[in-house]
């Protein structure tokens, strides 16, 4: 009789979890993820209050990170704030809306006291720090008690954790010393695998697990990450991946969410032809780019009209053919009596960015071709000057009639028509780009090069794929600046002190935008001065520690200071990778 009781009550637990919805089920592995991500972090507390070996403390620190790696696709999904509390880089970081510096805080930050080697003399420090790290798992905890999760949002999270291992997993960006990322991407495969197990509870899209387990197989029989063949593994395992993910919920008829995104909602994979929106980084609806404002913006971009003596246009400092770069360190100005203030940035492929400029002090395409015009040194225009001009021309009056119709020639149209142009010069058709779908070939010391790109020389930890610029993935949603500690012509570090100049945050001084390194074989000099010539200065730069590798002694430098010690033949690999990513059409239509 008892076993018969015990039977009928197992069965109708059993009932209960088989009728409840997936998502809640999602929802209840994540919960106990939870739980053991804060068991993890009390133990690596315990072990550095009782004086365990540098060996135990190690070994717990991973453990820890790569159970936060469990939690992580619906940690980042729905609490990307506490999430970076959790697990963001380990810089202060200035806030714009607050006026205030925040020092970081979480994983990386305790990853440097264990790694490579544990200071045993920080010990009080540490525990400040973990105290800070179990506040706020216990704080994730919390918010997530009355978190509800949809099939939608479970399939969007997983994806975006796909996208996540590529461009800040398997390159080492939160894993910078320990260098665990490999296995911890293993770990993000599990969580992933375990949430479509849910879905797939009669193995009925074998598939998408089949790809989970034979890249969970690759990545533990490749675990050194110098040598790791992240081309490989990207185009084998997580590119069928994500697709996959799409392609089971679509057939499950799951919806989509409408909304707009920098990663459109619908981009099976990173490398999909228009996987990114443009009018998703304009901001506003009246914004929106059509091709009559694109040819608008052509006429207007190459006519000196704008400028305040009729004779410098736009095209004038911006040549197609070297990716709308000049070739100069620094462009001379309107008077023609000195140079402007720093190097022309390429405009092919901007439109993907969150700033602009290289202290990165506008936020729209619009705004930024306001302060060219408006510049002194450039320009000197107005555009309500130019409007009035502009009025008097039946050819400009019947291309802004075709853009705008039934409104006037205004300062506002001819700022968005400029900023439509510009937005359509972004159109990845590199080989690169080819590659990774599938339709071009790579020879191996291009392979070679993508590879070090994205592990040993650190390139893609700032330059994030497959943007190439410092637009953060897998959101997208900020752009990012960097302190380098580039030097001027006297061998000292550049006077210029970018971001520093508008928000006077230390953290800032010598701050630049991280730009695109899309064309890059078109667009020397490069660094915001024009400094080096050629990428194999570049690279030799960043191979020997920045600035601080020069001995300029930045305490707020956010480069690595260790040399990469990159090898000559690897250089050349490296910039062989590169060259690939030069666009095919040069002169955009």
């Amino acid at each position: 009789m008892k076993n018969i009781v015990f039977l009928f009550i197992s069965f109708l637990l059993f009932s209960c979890s088989e009728s409840k919805p997936k998502a809640e089920q999602i929802n209840d592995l994540y919960q106990s993820d939870l739980v053991v991500l804060q068991k993890n972090v009390v133990q690596l507390q315990h072990l550095v209050e009782n004086g365990a070996t540098q060996k135990q403390l190690q070994n717990q620190f991973l453990k820890a990170h790569q159970s936060y790696k469990r939690v992580e696709s619906i940690s980042e999904y729905f609490f990307p704030s506490v999430s970076k509390a959790i697990n963001g880089p380990a810089l202060d970081e200035y806030e714009d809306d607050e006026g205030i510096t925040v020092p970081p805080a979480g994983l990386q930050v305790i990853e440097e006291f264990f790694f490579p080697v544990y200071d045993k003399n920080a010990k009080n420090e540490i525990l400040k720090e973990i105290g800070i790290l179990t506040a706020n798992v216990y704080r994730l905890e919390m918010i997530s008690k009355t978190n509800e999760l949809t099939d939608a949002s479970v399939f969007d999270a997983m994806r975006l954790e796909v996208f996540r291992i590529i461009t800040l997993g398997i390159t080492g960006f939160d894993s910078p010393i320990a260098l665990n990322s490999l296995p911890e991407a293993i770990t993000s495969l599990e969580s992933i695998e375990k949430q479509l197990a849910i879905y797939d509870e009669n193995g009925q899209n074998s598939t998408t697990l089949k790809i989970l387990k034979v890249g969970k197989d690759y990545l533990d029989k490749n675990s050194k990450f110098n040598e790791f063949d992240r081309a490989y593994f990207i185009k084998k395992y997580l590119n069928p991946l994500s697709k996959a993910i799409y392609e089971l919920q679509s057939d499950l008829k799951i919806p989509f969410f409408k909304e707009s995104r920098g990663l459109k909602v619908g981009a099976q994979t990173l490398f999909d032809k228009n996987a990114f929106d443009a009018e998703a980084f304009s901001g506003f609806p009246d914004y929106k780019t059509t091709k009559e404002k694109i040819e608008l913006g052509k006429l207007l971009f190459n006519d000196p009209v704008l400028s305040g003596n009729n004779t410098r246009s736009c095209a004038s400092c911006h040549y197609a053919d070297k990716a709308f770069t000049d070739g100069l360190e620094k462009a001379v100005t309107l008077d023609g009596k000195q140079m402007v203030k720093r190097n022309t940035p390429t405009l092919s492929n901007i439109a993907f960015q969150r700033s602009f400029f290289y202290d990165s002090r506008v936020n729209y395409l619009e705004d930024q071709a306001i302060a060219v015009i408006t510049n002194e040194n450039e320009m000197h225009g107005s555009l309500e000057k130019s409007a009035l001009d502009l009025k008097k021309s039946e050819k400009y009056a019947a291309n802004f009639e075709k853009a705008f119709p039934n409104k006037e020639i205004t300062a506002f149209a001819i700022k968005n028509a400029l900023a439509s142009y510009i937005r359509s010069l972004s159109n990845y058709d590199s080989r690169f780009d080819g590659y990774m779908r599938g339709e071009e070939k790579f020879n191996l010391d291009e392979i070679a090069g993508f590879n070090l790109f994205a592990g040993k020389a650190k390139c893609a930890t700032c330059h994030f794929i497959p943007l190439t610029n410092g637009t953060v993935p897998p959101n997208f949603d900020r752009s990012e600046s960097e302190v380098l500690g580039v030097p001027g012509k006297d061998k000292k570090i550049d006077g210029d002190l970018g971001k520093f100049d508008l928000t006077k945050a230390e953290v800032n001084r010598y701050s630049f935008k991280t730009p695109t390194i899309r064309n890059i074989a078109l667009t020397a000099p490069y660094m915001h001065n024009g400094i080096f010539k050629t990428l194999e200065e570049v690279i030799d730069f960043y191979d020997g520690g920045g600035g601080n590798g020069l001995g300029f002694n930045l305490s707020n430098q956010t480069l690595p200071i260790d040399k990469l010690n990159l090898t000559p033949l690897e250089k050349k690999q490296l910039i062989a990778f590169m060259k690939t990513l030069t666009d095919k059409k040069l002169e955009y239509k």
